[in-house]
């Protein structure tokens, strides 16, 4: 690359000798190697050539007339326009004084006279080299700083420059369009006297951009109050990090911006969020208290049975009574019968108001098992009315889960009472198998096992769909319930179709203590 800038490059050099001679024997041996030449024969004329042309090389004649090689060369340098130019000396002189002035007024070699032509060739060529190379890198510097200025002036976040004390060295548009003030206003000031000092009473030395400038620890925070110069305030992400010269800490570079829109919208997200969940639990409930309608008339057989049940056992009571001689031990088994159906009763009644209340705890620790037989016994009016039974199994080592008690419940209860009216409209005998195991290591996975006719194809996209059933008097809302429920726990449901036949549906929970998303719900 370097030779290809010397050799085929328009390179400049600048002829300056006030002996025409010397010029011509300059000319004869640079014409033919590819350089633009500019010949000057004083040294006004070579200043004005060197301003308008940048020559790289200036062989440069130290001994004329009015303004010599070396005034020449002071006012070249002290141009900028020409500072960069590779001052070649031309000199008969050989004085070791005379080539150190030179060199102290910025001149580059000396070529002594007589001109031998390699010699001129080769400094003219290694100079010119240099000085291109030069000049390429610099423009590269600055092409880079201009990008590097664009980038920053087109960032919509704000970006300051701190040093070790934190003063504001430099600050991009968006920070003064951020601090609704001019840049010019900004830098000078202490990045922390200035921004920080509405953040708590004890001042600013334990704010997070502090240990970036004073121990090079990299900061990010989100959500800290940072004041601007007209004495508001607004709420920012800031992240800071360690500005270094080699190993040396240099102070901080702080990129923040305004996070008020993101708040009121993650605040509006959440509000939004609590509306559909209250929604959810509304027709959550809803749906409860539609079960328990289409269960009401079982309901209403089971707890007759014990309250028929005690007033039989008062009436004998009070036949007992009545005998003159009183069995005392006969009273006493009565009563604890009359006791005993009470109960039953009661807990008939306080498991129906159970299910049927909206939950105001939210997710508990469940034991599985316990939540399944719960579930058994609330489905035992559709076990007679479909004649059939349920076979629950739970693995050994299941653990507790975390979710809601009333919605899982009326999930599984949902999913046996289908299973128990589609294993009896097809006649099959063989009991509806609930069975629950773990499913990975932090995954419960409940499954629900049903002996009928099996699932239609076209259910396989649609059965979790909102209005879609598989019975004709069906609404469509049970399915799409228990997938909003379970999603809702962090869970998953779907469903299989067994090689035998029938049916398979299943939903998993967390483990209780599980962290992050472990049954890849949605």
């Amino acid at each position: 690359m370097t030779e290809a800038v010397s050799e085929t490059a328009e390179v400049t050099v600048l002829l300056v000798d006030d002996n025409p001679q010397n010029l011509k024997v300059l000319y004869e041996t640079l014409k033919d190697k590819g350089y633009r030449l500019l010949i000057a024969n004083d040294g006004e004329k070579a200043l004005d050539l060197a301003h308008r042309h940048q020559p790289e090389v200036i062989l440069l004649d130290i001994m004329m007339p009015e303004l010599d090689g070396y005034q020449v060369c002071e006012r070249l340098k002290a141009d900028p326009v020409t500072s960069d130019c590779a001052v070649v000396f031309l000199s008969a002189l050989d004085d070791v004084q005379a080539k150190v002035k030179g060199f102290g007024l910025g001149g580059a070699d000396y070529i002594s006279k007589p001109f031998q032509a390699q010699e001129v060739i080769a400094r003219v060529k290694t100079h010119a080299r240099v000085i291109r190379l030069e000049r390429e890198l610099h423009e590269r510097n600055r092409q880079l700083e201009s990008d590097q200025a664009r980038i920053l002036n087109s960032i919509s976040e704000g970006i300051y420059g701190l040093d070790a004390d934190g003063n504001i060295v430099f600050a991009n548009p968006a920070a003064a369009l951020i601090m609704r003030a001019p840049t010019e206003e900004l830098i000078g000031r202490n990045f922390f006297e200035l921004h920080c000092t509405a953040n708590d009473d004890a001042g600013t030395s334990q704010h997070p951009v502090r240990s970036t400038c004073s121990e090079g620890i990299p900061e990010n925070q989100r959500d800290i109050v940072m004041g601007r110069p007209d004495g508001t305030s607004f709420p920012a992400e800031c992240r800071s990090t360690p500005k270094l010269d080699g190993e040396e800490l240099r102070g901080a570079v702080v990129v923040f911006r305004d996070i008020t829109a993101e708040l009121e919208s993650e605040q509006a997200l959440e509000d939004a969020r609590a509306i559909v969940q209250e929604q959810r639990d509304q027709l959550a409930h809803a749906s409860r208290l539609s079960t328990m309608g289409e269960m009401a008339a079982g309901f209403a057989h089971e707890v007759n049975q014990p309250l028929t049940a005690i007033t039989n056992y008062a009436r004998v009571a009070k036949r007992l009574m009545a005998k003159d001689v009183l069995d005392r031990d006969l009273l006493q088994e009565t009563l604890d019968k009359i006791e005993a159906q009470s109960h039953r009763a009661s807990e008939i009644i306080r498991r129906i108001r159970r299910f049927m209340k909206k939950p105001a705890t939210g997710k508990e620790i469940l034991s599985v098992p316990a939540l399944l037989e719960d579930t058994r016994q609330f489905a035992e009016v559709d076990m007679r009315n479909n004649e059939g039974g349920i076979e629950v199994t739970v693995a050994e080592g299941v653990p507790d889960v975390l979710a809601d008690p009333i919605q899982v419940q009326q999930v599984a209860l949902n999913l046996i009472r289908n299973a128990l009216e589609a294993t009896g409209s097809a006649g099959a005998s063989a009991p509806v198998e609930v069975s629950a195991a773990m499913s990975g290591s932090r995954c419960v996975r409940i499954e629900v096992r049903d002996h009928g006719t099996g699932l239609p194809e076209e259910a396989e996209e649609k059965l979790f769909l909102p209005f879609y059933s598989t019975k004709e008097e069906g609404m469509g809302i049970g399915l799409s319930m228990c997938r909003s429920l379970i999603q809702a726990q962090g869970g998953d449901i779907g469903f299989e179709r067994p090689e035998d036949g029938g049916a398979r549906f299943f939903f998993t929970l967390p483990v209780a203590g599980a962290e992050g998303n472990p049954c890849g719900a949605d």
